[in-house]
């Protein structure tokens, strides 16, 4: 007995060199052996941390294949229960990106059971939060299926299920990323309205059509993309709180343009702009912004409400601090 335990106990799995097995475990990618997850934890652990990147041992190309590889077996066995997981975690905010979320939603929305598929495109609203997250979606999604008329019926209803102030904020700061814009997806989805003011508002995306029944809001961004003075500039951003996407080019640098885009600012744009305000002067010791800013960034509930994830304050942080 006492040269079975020479050979496994728990003092002797304790000393077991990293490239030796153990019982229950496999070869890892740091060439040892480790305990193994199931698929689930794999979800889990790619929804959070993606693998951008890579990591010490696997580089960005082989983590990606093997987390995809386990996502597709997660919805395989049950695609239901892996898209309700994928929708937790991103509505939760308990990832510094959405990215793994769109690509596994995407993966689930390609999936050969129709009732997954379903789950997936009814999920499109609640992981595809602007139109950033849309497009990422959209170009996901093309990589693993074709557009067949449930998925153009389901990017439709994004565009129609939302409300109209909502979306005509999304159409003006989100106006193209990676190669999409909101004019080509309308165009492959076709939505029609009954409501005036959002057809007027899908019209303009598509055809530059402006007429009396856009939103205010649109017709303000029209009108700041056209000016050239920076107070006029101020006045259409505090009248209807646009964002810094809607300014023109050269007036990206003015204080009078910051201090109005300052007042009502996301905090997410908040983190991501504070090396600009600095620079442009507006945020100074002593200065009228200091207090809102400082009063933002101590807003606990306002933090949980725009998802801000702690590693995306410590990174805006890095960021700043090497601006100065």
């Amino acid at each position: 007995m006492k040269n079975y335990l020479n050979i496994f106990s728990r003092a002797v799995t304790a000393a077991t060199l990293q490239a030796q097995a153990i019982p229950n475990t496999v070869p890892n990618s740091a060439g040892g052996y480790a305990f193994a997850i199931d698929d689930w934890a794999r979800l889990d652990r790619f929804l959070i941390l993606g693998s951008e990147g890579g990591s010490y041992y696997a580089g960005e190309r082989v983590l990606t294949r093997e987390n995809a590889a386990a996502v597709l077996r997660a919805i395989q066995a049950d695609g239901t229960r892996a898209v309700a997981r994928i929708v937790e975690i991103s509505a939760g905010g308990r990832a510094p990106k959405n990215d793994p979320a769109l690509f596994a939603l995407a993966l689930a929305a390609s999936a050969a059971d129709l009732a997954t598929r379903r789950a997936a495109l009814a999920a499109l609203p609640k992981v595809a939060r602007t139109g950033t997250h849309l497009f990422q979606f959209a170009e996901f999604v093309q990589g693993t299926r074709g557009w067949g008329r449930a998925l153009r019926r389901a990017v439709g209803t994004w565009y129609l299920a939302q409300p109209l102030d909502r979306l005509a904020y999304q159409l003006v700061k989100y106006r193209q990323r990676g190669g999409w814009s909101h004019r080509d997806l309308l165009r492959l989805a076709h939505p029609e309205s009954a409501e005036p003011e959002r057809a007027a508002l899908l019209d303009w995306v598509c055809r530059a059509t402006e007429t009396e029944a856009l939103p205010p809001l649109v017709k303000a961004a029209v009108a700041l993309g056209r000016t050239r003075e920076a107070d006029e500039a101020a006045t259409l951003i505090r009248a209807e709180n646009l964002p810094r996407e809607a300014v023109p080019t050269e007036l990206l640098n003015d204080p009078a343009v910051w201090a109005a885009l300052l007042e009502r600012m996301p905090l997410t744009a908040l983190v991501r702009s504070l090396a600009k305000l600095t620079s442009v002067g507006v945020v100074k010791p002593f200065s009228d912004a200091l207090p809102l800013v400082l009063s933002a960034l101590g807003d606990a509930d306002r933090i949980a409400s725009a998802r801000l994830h702690p590693l995306s304050i410590l990174l805006a942080l890095r960021t700043y601090a090497g601006s100065g």
